[in-house]
């Protein structure tokens, strides 16, 4: 017998270069799975007219068509915007990415706030390469959602391309810190850094649970495409805890 073979579709930011052969690699020898990446202008993150702008969902509408295409199962936003920008913004998105294409629509930032709750996570850890008045208001808007980020390490970078050029043990590290001071798990915020491949082993030896954003993304579209989350070996607790694999239903509370 055949089996269906489910696409998962990624709006990806135009500079990014970890998310992609990340996400192919948690995938490798999922024959059943691909992904495909559709790109629009991201180059910098930071609170200005012209970095907030980059945001617009005319763009990533056009984007998110051009996926449509692809026949694919689910399409995520896979990057971090509304965690400054407010959950809402990726709430509408995922209703316009779904009345313009009729297919089901996940975002990053959306599967995190689904995920801490079904962990019920009170204190976390917050790891970012961005700016300190962008890393305030992540946590103010966060804070708001009810995930309190009660520790944080950030790099001060702006330029995107930048975030993926920082060494996975700087990232581990940072993770380390947050960890050493105080918290029930730690969330990698950023679709371009290099946070996904060191969470088994540092889950292992922190005891503490490390959830990388384009991990969360991925888990987020196996779960809309009712693919077993567990079919991911060596990336963490994300994909292994029998709860978190098993946990059927929607990522989003706007998007179906």
């Amino acid at each position: 017998m055949t089996t269906r073979q489910v696409r998962l579709g990624m709006l990806t930011p135009s500079s990014n270069t970890a998310l992609e052969p990340i996400t192919n690699a948690m995938l490798a020898g999922i024959a059943d799975v691909s992904v495909h990446f559709s790109r629009f202008k991201v180059t910098e993150i930071a609170l200005s007219e012209a970095a907030l702008a980059q945001f617009d969902d005319s763009e990533i509408l056009r984007a998110a068509e051009l996926l449509a295409h692809a026949k694919v199962d689910v399409i995520a936003w896979n990057g971090t915007s509304a965690s400054w920008l407010g959950f809402d913004r990726d709430e509408r998105l995922c209703e316009r990415i779904t009345a313009a294409t009729g297919i089901k629509a996940r975002t990053t930032v959306l599967a995190y706030r689904d995920l801490f709750q079904r962990t019920g996570s009170k204190r976390i850890g917050l790891v970012t390469p961005y700016r300190k008045d962008v890393q305030e208001k992540i946590i103010a808007v966060w804070g708001s959602e009810g995930l309190h980020c009660v520790v944080e390490r950030h790099l001060s970078l702006q330029d995107n391309f930048s975030f993926a050029e920082v060494p996975e043990a700087e990232v581990a590290r940072l993770i380390e810190e947050v960890v050493r001071e105080g918290c029930d798990a730690v969330a990698v915020l950023c679709t371009n850094m290099r946070g996904a491949g060191p969470a088994e082993v540092l889950e292992a030896r922190l005891g503490v649970p490390v959830f990388d954003s384009i991990a969360v993304t991925l888990w987020a579209c196996l779960i809309a495409t009712g693919i077993d989350p567990a079919r991911i070996e060596g990336w963490g607790g994300l994909f292994t805890d029998s709860v978190l694999a098993s946990a059927g239903g929607d990522t989003q509370r706007s998007s179906s």
